[in-house]
């Protein structure tokens, strides 16, 4: 352990459109922010190749550019951003506490305020082709990339509403959507279902795995199986959009700050309040409905904010 203990005003733990947003609007609130950036600085949005959604890019951009630009404006009004892990939190109770964080096992801080925009990262199933080819036609996210996809043939990956509505998505753009269920059903609600089985170019087939994904630097094609038969068949298909879910990365928060089932920081209304004092959340770890560029830098920029106006009610 280090004996030197560092005080600063913000912590923003995580990087990102969440983190690096919230950077920008405190350090211009002279809160003057220090971001750890995790092992993955710029957030999970440096995976995707192409952003044609963001506003401000009119001829798009890649994921690590856009995070770049991000982080130098961040920087540019003062921001320090260190690539490091935060390793260990001891979060106040109390109205003007300070908080106690130790990055990489051994430095240690004091924080007036932290805010926690850690992200979420999504499930994959682990095949070395679909690693492989993540960034390539192989997605996480369907509202991100499924343009690229116009009236073109694709897979998705899951059973659940998340894979539902993916589906039903792509079904808007895309030429025909296939849907590869493990079991013999769809775990998504009723209403899901009854939405993707109304949708005309939407083909399910149960019990039916994903074996691999084929090409060499672009998806040309899946191996399916079928785990009752053993037969498999190929698809042909240029986008794979995998469906199984997100995990919230808290936890570093656990038994320490209210979350829900599946590990998302609850917040508190239409703030980025969680239920301790001086501790903010922005961004995908407390958004399981939206999981956008956007919508995580509008909260990073309402976590500021807040910060701010805590400060600033303890003077």
């Amino acid at each position: 352990m280090s004996d030197t203990i560092e005080k600063i005003k913000c912590l923003i733990i995580g990087s990102g459109p969440a983190g690096y947003t919230a950077a920008i609007y405190a350090s211009r609130a002279e809160l003057k922010p220090v971001v750890y950036t995790g092992m993955q600085m710029g957030g999970q949005l440096t995976t995707t190749t192409e952003v044609d959604n963001y506003p401000g890019y009119p001829k798009g951009t890649d994921g690590t550019a856009m995070m770049d630009d991000f982080k130098n404006q961040a920087e540019r009004f003062g921001t320090e951003v260190r690539f490091g892990m935060v390793t260990n939190v001891e979060l106040s109770t109390e109205v003007g506490g300070i908080h106690k964080v130790t990055v990489d096992g051994s430095k240690q801080i004091e924080a007036e305020t932290v805010i926690i925009s850690t992200g979420a990262t999504a499930k994959y199933l682990g095949l070395e082709s679909e690693q492989r080819l993540i960034g390539g036609g192989v997605s996480a996210c369907a509202t991100c990339d499924g343009f690229f996809y116009k009236q073109q043939d694709v897979i998705v990956v899951g059973a659940g509403d998340t894979a539902a509505e993916e589906a039903t998505y792509l079904a808007n753009i895309c030429k025909t959507v296939t849907i590869l269920v493990r079991k013999d059903y769809m775990r998504a609600s009723k209403a899901m279902q009854a939405r993707v089985n109304k949708t005309e170019n939407i083909n399910v087939l149960y019990n039916t795995e994903l074996d691999e994904v084929l090409g060499e630097s672009v998806v040309e094609g899946v191996r399916a199986k079928n785990n009752q038969t053993g037969d498999t068949q190929v698809i042909d298909v240029t986008g794979v959009f995998i469906a199984i879910g997100h995990k919230p990365n808290t936890e570093l928060f656990k038994d320490v700050l209210d979350m829900d089932e599946v590990g998302y920081l609850i917040t508190e209304g239409k703030s980025t309040k969680t239920n301790l004092p001086g501790v903010f959340a922005c961004g995908d770890v407390q958004d399981k409905e939206y999981r956008q560029a956007v919508t995580a830098a509008g909260t990073g920029c309402m976590a500021a904010l807040d910060s701010e106006r805590y400060l600033g009610a303890l003077e």
